[in-house]
């Protein structure tokens, strides 16, 4: 059977390249004569692969030297419960809701301290980015928390909040390395791999040092220190060891085409493929206002839930997976992650006019 174009949120497609060459070192890693996945976190070619990973990470993003880069496991949704216990140090927080991730990562971190929501969008069914330029930041507020780019709605910040000083915290599992990224505008940053990166059970922290300390909430479990798992570079119990090993590739991949700079112009150039055609169509509507369109997750609607999923079951048949859209907003939703081809869009589309002239 012939690859589909996969529009999955995630886990989501990889680049072929990578699955490829994954697949002829499967049986024999650089003649160890095993598998990566049944090696030894502490063997040294399991050693080159970690730090290989870490540093094309750090070259791809010019993460700076006071940064750790932690591999992790737990999905992004463990570190709405560990980032409280590490960094809430007067016991404050507070958080922006623009979605279902944020909302959860909101709901947990109140478990362990005062948390503020200091804006939100749900009054729209989260279809834009509140205005963050002068926020009622709590005085003592450790840090406050995004989600970067909003996978279920569709939504992207395009203009960083004004924490007013306090150390910013995001969410960035389903837009990281699809764009440059000034890392010092951030306290930390983590993802979940799943989207952009890597196959689910891995999720990458990037913290500056001095968040990193000993004096956290009594209770936080041993594994759930950021202390724990820097002191141990990443290797306090084993890793997943696979998927880090497959991260790596994709690190390299990112390179080789050239870096964020590149991922960007990318990655604009297959969303206006999509937008463009959605502004013109009489039948197919985005959900999202203009200006804080994500390029990364594309919810579209016809307003007819049984021409929805007429849609969704053609496209299914005709190669082009995963389209359904999210419960909570209905619809379809186009996933166009980093290895999404530009042909992959310029398909959909071309699918979806035939649909329109057919249908309409």
């Amino acid at each position: 059977m012939a690859r589909v174009f996969n529009f999955s949120a995630g886990p989501s497609m990889l680049p072929e390249s990578v699955l490829r060459e994954a697949a002829e070192e499967m049986l024999d890693y650089r003649g160890t004569g095993m598998s990566v996945m049944e090696m030894s976190h502490r063997s040294k070619a399991f050693d080159t692969i970690i730090k290989e990973a870490e540093q094309d990470l750090r070259d791809i993003m010019e993460i700076p030297d006071n940064y750790k880069v932690l591999f992790l496991q737990g999905g992004a949704s463990q570190q709405f419960a560990a980032i409280p216990m590490n960094l809430m140090k007067n016991g404050v927080a507070d958080y922006i809701i623009t979605g279902q991730w944020a909302k959860k990562a909101y709901e947990e971190a109140k478990k362990y301290g005062k948390v503020n929501a200091v804006a939100s969008s749900a009054d729209k069914t989260f279809s834009y980015i509140p205005d963050c330029s002068d926020l009622p930041i709590d005085e003592d507020a450790d840090y406050v928390y995004i989600c970067h780019n909003n996978t279920i709605y569709g939504t992207t910040y395009h203009k960083l909040p004004n924490t007013k000083g306090k150390i910013l915290v995001a969410d960035m599992s389903s837009d990281i390395l699809s764009q440059p990224v000034n890392v010092s505008d951030y306290g930390m940053i983590y993802f979940g791999v799943q989207k952009n990166v890597g196959p689910a059970g891995v999720v990458v922290a990037i913290i500056r040092e001095d968040l990193i300390r000993d004096d956290v909430m009594p209770f936080t479990p041993t594994m759930l220190k950021y202390k724990t798992q820097a002191d141990a570079d990443s290797l306090y119990n084993t890793p997943p060891c696979y998927g880090i090993y497959i991260c790596g590739k994709v690190f390299k991949w990112v390179k080789e085409m050239g870096g964020l700079a590149a991922m960007k112009e990318h990655n604009e150039k297959k969303a206006a493929i999509l937008y463009n055609f959605l502004d013109s169509s009489k039948m197919f509507k985005g959900t999202v206002v203009k200006e804080d369109r994500s390029l990364m997750n594309v919810p579209f609607v016809t307003g007819d839930e049984e021409l929805d999923a007429k849609f969704v079951k053609a496209a299914t048949e005709a190669g082009f997976v995963n389209l359904k859209g999210h419960r909570t907003v209905g619809g379809m939703r186009a996933s166009i992650y980093n290895a999404m081809p530009i042909e992959g869009v310029e398909k959909l589309v071309e699918f979806m006019k035939d649909f329109e002239e057919k249908n309409s």
